[in-house]
């Protein structure tokens, strides 16, 4: 999979993480694909080294559910990073 393909990948994730995820969550665009990038790879990591199933292909079903899951673990942990305390 090329860059573009990273890019669209870790976009559309990422949204559908901050989506399935309650709560607001800051930033734009360009934080999602960021987020979705980070956690395309490591659902992709974690994908590869627990189930031996990688992201090799576009239109795998695989591809989206690691990349989701793992834009959701990324979503979470940064979450708990930058929560303001009260």
């Amino acid at each position: 999979m090329g860059i573009i393909g990273w890019i669209v990948l870790g976009l559309i994730a990422g949204a559908i993480a901050k989506a399935i995820k309650p709560g607001k969550q800051g930033g734009g665009w360009i934080a999602t694909l960021l987020l979705g990038v980070v956690g395309a790879l490591l659902g992709g990591w974690i994908g590869s080294a627990l189930f031996n199933v990688g992201i090799s292909e576009f239109w795998s079903l695989s591809t989206w559910l690691l990349a989701i899951g793992g834009a959701l673990i990324v979503l979470i942990i940064w979450g708990l990073l930058t929560r303001k305390k009260a």
